[in-house]
């Protein structure tokens, strides 16, 4: 799966493993690159097959990571993602040999000259810690977005799950982002029908989904996974209730988000062109700071950050026009 000429233990199966940066380079946008920081993950959730096939956490050195956040400015490279499965516990298993954490990574990486916007994914919220959220909201090129898995809103399902944090926690963490960060937006993923969720628990979920008001949201269906402690337990949920819950689900997520997006309308967007609109040709496409797509009336080219004038909006998407600049 990793294309022609690259080895499958290339991926990092087992102990088999090596950083990404020692494959062929391959970028479906110039100006867009994905930077890995780590691979592995020391978590145990029920649900996930990734610690047992891609081992334990192993972070990638901070000199590595910068140098090559830097050869990619020089290429062109205007936002880079950083990746890893939890990334924000980057750097633990450095130590003591190297005493760092991700938010002092996010700081380097900002100082590096000609990235305008770093993004990063997937953070768990048990490791959110106060240094990172300092260097969200205080680096210029880091994005006001944040992906904030929460998988379910009932606190006994998330103790199944062995998320090792309770909703309280995590809604006293969104609090935190959003007081702390100005503007942010917040995603997440939600997982609905995992062994044992009763009505009670679906709507637990719903209601924390309702007090958070996400910007976004990947919404599942539970799946048994082999290998998987959640693939053995008792009281699977039927299909049938699982498809109903999720309809359900999606129903108030797009709601919010359309609602979330209304309040844009007005208002000016800083947007990076990423090329012509998947469904009308005649406009152009890109993506905010928040990471919400916009479609918009314009002529720039992609890689071009331009400011965006918002006139409509979905639950997914904003539309507007360009703003030209107008002489003195």
């Amino acid at each position: 799966a990793g294309g022609a000429g690259v080895a499958r233990s290339s991926f990092g199966i087992a102990e088999e493993r090596r950083f990404a940066a020692a494959l062929p380079v391959h970028r479906e946008r110039r100006f867009q690159a994905w930077v890995q920081v780590s691979m592995g993950c020391n978590s145990k959730c029920a649900y996930c097959i990734v610690p047992a096939v891609r081992g334990r956490e192993q972070s990638r050195r901070p000199g590595d990571i910068v140098a090559e956040v830097t050869r990619l400015a020089a290429d062109g490279v205007k936002e880079v993602t950083l990746l890893g499965q939890n990334v924000n516990s980057w750097g633990r298993d450095l130590r003591p040999g190297i005493e760092t954490e991700f938010g002092e990574l996010l700081r380097a990486c900002d100082a590096v000259e000609g990235i305008e916007r770093i993004r990063f994914t997937s953070p768990h919220p048990k490791d959110f810690r106060e240094p990172v959220i300092a260097a969200i909201a205080e680096c210029v090129a880091v994005c006001e977005h944040v992906h904030l898995p929460l998988q379910s809103g009932s606190s006994r399902i998330l103790k199944a799950m062995r998320r090792t944090y309770d909703p309280e926690r995590y809604l006293r963490l969104a609090a935190k982002l959003r007081e702390t960060i100005p503007d942010l937006a917040l995603g997440t993923d939600v997982i609905v029908g995992f062994p044992g969720e009763t009505e009670e628990d679906f709507g637990e979920t719903l209601a924390l989904v309702e007090a958070v008001r996400f910007d976004s949201a990947y919404t599942f269906i539970y799946s048994p996974r082999g290998g998987t402690e959640a693939a053995t337990m008792a009281d699977q949920v039927p299909d049938l209730v699982k498809h109903e819950r999720l309809e359900r689900l999606v129903d108030v997520v797009q709601r919010i988000a359309a609602e979330r997006n209304a309040e844009r309308v007005g208002g000016i967007e800083e947007v990076l062109v990423e090329g012509a609109s998947r469904t009308d040709s005649t406009v152009l496409r890109g993506r905010t700071r928040r990471n919400c797509t916009v479609n918009f009336a314009g002529a720039a080219a992609p890689g071009e950050l331009v400011d965006v004038l918002i006139e409509a909006s979905s639950s997914t998407t904003l539309r507007g026009a360009q703003r030209t600049a107008v002489a003195a």
